[in-house]
């Protein structure tokens, strides 16, 4: 069974289009005073920072070793759970949990050897639904519904919290899968590309907006949670369906 060390060190905390460096350096103490390390920063607004600097009290080691990514995708490469934190319901359906159970789910994914993402938004606006999309379930804070805003550190703070006490539980043995991990964020979202392009080709929406279809359809794949191999096939199934309707386009020509 994995070390506890070996568990934290799968787990990396996304910060999305953070406005304020102060922010960061709070985040980057907040998840090293919890055993973690990993910090991914995307698109953010001022980094390196004297304020992240001051207000990671610290913890400098973390934002030195932050990485810094254009877009989300990037900073997701390897993971295979990617959990979105969002403060309300949004328009994309994704399973809803509480920071409790995102923590084992995380603990669970961590401890068979799998990637594991945090992913947080941006101060005002939180995820974007585009960025909830990417995720395989979106996670609540249960505030209270007259004063709902809490501090990007602040939630940081309470899921890394959650996954440090899940961290020092138990984990049965029964509760680790046995099947291969899925593919992580950047095979599915390559494989996404594939499919939508391949609906294109075969004209699937002829005329509609395809912007509901593909949404419902990653929502499948997100909850199917494919591995490489079964990946492989699903990309060989549109490569065919491709070449067929460029087969039938030729003869209509």
């Amino acid at each position: 069974m994995s070390t506890a060390h070996e568990i934290a060190a799968r787990i990396r905390h996304v910060l999305v289009r953070t406005s304020h460096p102060g922010n960061i350096g709070s985040a980057a103490r907040a998840i090293r005073t919890m055993g973690f390390e990993r910090l991914e920063l995307v698109a953010p607004a001022r980094f390196p920072d004297p304020q992240a600097s001051a207000l990671a009290a610290g913890a400098d080691e973390v934002l030195d070793r932050a990485g810094i990514h254009a877009g989300l995708i990037e900073s997701l490469a390897g993971s295979n759970l990617v959990l979105g934190l969002s403060a309300r319901r949004r328009g994309v359906t994704l399973a809803e949990l509480s920071p409790r159970e995102a923590a084992q789910q995380a603990l669970v994914a961590a401890a068979s050897g799998q990637q594991v993402a945090l992913v947080f938004g941006n101060e005002r606006s939180g995820l974007e639904n585009e960025e909830l999309a990417r995720c395989h379930a979106m996670v609540r804070i249960p505030s209270v519904d007259d004063f709902s805003s809490l501090n990007l550190s602040q939630a940081v703070q309470v899921m890394a919290y959650e996954l440090r006490m899940a961290i020092l539980g138990e984990i049965p043995e029964a509760s680790l899968p046995e099947h291969e991990p899925p593919a992580d964020a950047v095979q599915m979202e390559r494989f996404y590309e594939h499919l939508a392009q391949t609906l294109d080709d075969i004209d699937f929406h002829k005329g509609r907006t395809a912007t509901t279809i593909l949404l419902r359809l990653r929502k499948l794949y997100q909850r199917a949670q494919p591995d490489e191999r079964e990946l492989r096939v699903l990309h060989g199934i549109l490569a065919d369906t491709q070449r067929m309707a460029g087969l039938v386009r030729d003869k209509g020509k």
